[in-house]
């Protein structure tokens, strides 16, 4: 998400930073090259106008331009200004009305739109520790119902059962009534969709609306289209109120201009973005931190968070203390790489990261990628239990072996090795050094004198 983006901004801020004073013409290059890159990102023309007047009306001042740092000033104020652009705070659902919080999910046909209800309807169950019901009135696409019925199973989430021949309108009435009935804290309702917008689409929405009296009306829009999300979001907003938008498959769009146009121009928050295609790979949309990732500033609060969710305490002072004692083994190992899975992957992780993007080229050439997790799992799962209790048994033989049966290379494998081994020889300097040698020598004495 925004890597093109903030690969632009990166080098036109790192240019700024490295000159002492700075003029207004030189505010004027900057934002010149800044213009581009948004509209490159596909961000909307008036997004970008709005944007680049704003900056400059900041940027030019004689207390940006005589102070000690200008281009760390212009910088701070660009953050500030996409801060602005995207929202300015995170908007929460409303979950204080009345329960059942009745909530519409609506957008188009191939817009992710059920997989996000599931995903919503799972986040608020396990984070918020709601009652939530779900129901779909998409009698139109087939096995629509059957979809969300499944992926509610995933989900660990009730969904209405389902009645052949039911209008949308009945199945909206009977899932209040069992919502109202059986004390549930959230309705949530996934509603159809058509391959583009249209009146008959339209009106089912409006009568469900009236039936529903939904408290949030979220709109899921599909962030790869770029403009067309915006302007899908803005016709939707005039026809049925919507309370919040839903950006998907954010992980896949290098540009992110919809997220940055999508707020401006609707004046409709966005609330959730979806950052993967699995059930828990749903993220909050906080405006600040998309902001610092942006300008690779990172995003340290959202990767404590993720690690919070995902880290068993237990397991986690189990290894604390199979480390302290020196054995760390393959299955350890396997285990924190499954770990990194489900906390959003290598790149999901690393793009939290402040700086990141200074060191792609370096993390590409040394293959550093989504699918090394898996390669690296493939491998261990080649070896056997004694193999991996004991990797130093692990001759020239048997790491041909284990190449072949996980599809690797032998260099491949001995790279694993290599880097488990510096593992063990790290964790071995800590125990040597101790809790006071570590503060007095820090990284130095904890990675060697190499």
């Amino acid at each position: 998400m925004f890597s093109n983006l903030g690969n632009r901004l990166g080098d036109i801020f790192d240019r700024l930073r490295k000159r002492g004073a700075l003029n207004e013409a030189d505010v004027e290059a900057a934002l010149r090259e800044v213009r581009v890159a948004l509209l490159e990102a596909d961000v909307a023309l008036p997004v970008v106008r709005d944007f680049i007047a704003q900056v400059k009306e900041n940027a030019v001042g004689q207390e940006v331009l005589k102070s000690i740092t200008p281009g760390q000033m212009v910088v701070k104020i660009v953050y500030d200004q996409l801060v602005a652009t995207l929202g300015a705070q995170g908007v929460d659902l409303n979950l204080s009305a009345t329960p059942p919080v009745a909530m519409m999910i609506v957008g188009l046909q191939g817009s992710g739109k059920t997989t996000s209800a599931a995903k919503i309807a799972r986040l608020l169950s396990i984070k918020k520790r709601k009652k939530v019901l779900m129901a779909s009135v998409d009698v139109y696409r087939p096995a629509a119902r059957e979809q969300l019925r499944i992926l509610g199973r995933q989900a660990g989430v009730e969904t209405l059962a389902i009645v052949e021949n039911e209008k949308p309108l009945d199945i909206a009435r009977r899932a209040s009534e069992k919502a109202r009935l059986e004390g549930y804290d959230v309705l949530l309702i996934d509603t159809a969709g058509r391959l583009h917008v249209d009146d008959d689409l339209m009106k089912e929405l409006v009568e469900l609306r009236t039936v529903l009296n939904p408290v949030e009306t979220l709109l899921v829009a599909d962030a790869m289209t770029g403009q067309d999300a915006v302007n899908i979001a803005k016709t939707f907003h005039e026809r049925v109120a919507l309370t919040g938008i839903v950006l998907t498959r954010i992980d896949g769009d290098a540009r992110g201009g919809a997220a940055l146009s999508v707020r401006h121009i609707t004046g409709c928050p966005i609330k959730f973005v979806g950052v993967g295609e699995r059930i828990e790979q749903i993220e909050e949309f906080h405006p600040d931190r998309i902001a610092s990732r942006i300008l690779d500033m990172g995003d340290v609060l959202s990767l404590v968070e993720k690690a919070a969710e995902t880290i068993n305490q237990e397991e986690a002072e189990k290894l604390a203390k199979k480390m302290s004692k020196g054995q760390f083994d393959m299955n350890d190992l396997a285990d924190q790489l499954r770990q990194i899975s489900r906390m959003g992957g290598l790149g999901g992780l690393m793009s939290m990261l402040p700086g990141i993007n200074k060191f792609k080229n370096q993390i590409q050439q040394a293959g550093i990628d989504e699918k090394m997790i898996a390669r690296q799992l493939a491998m261990i799962h080649s070896m056997t239990q004694v193999e991996r209790r004991n990797p130093r048994i692990l001759n020239g033989s048997r790491r041909k072996r284990i190449a072949k049966g996980s599809g690797t290379t032998v260099t491949d494998v001995n790279r694993l090795l290599h880097q488990f081994q510096g593992m063990q020889d790290m964790m071995k300097r800590m125990n040597k050094l101790g809790e006071k040698g570590l503060k007095r020598q820090g990284l130095r004495g904890l990675l060697g004198r190499g």
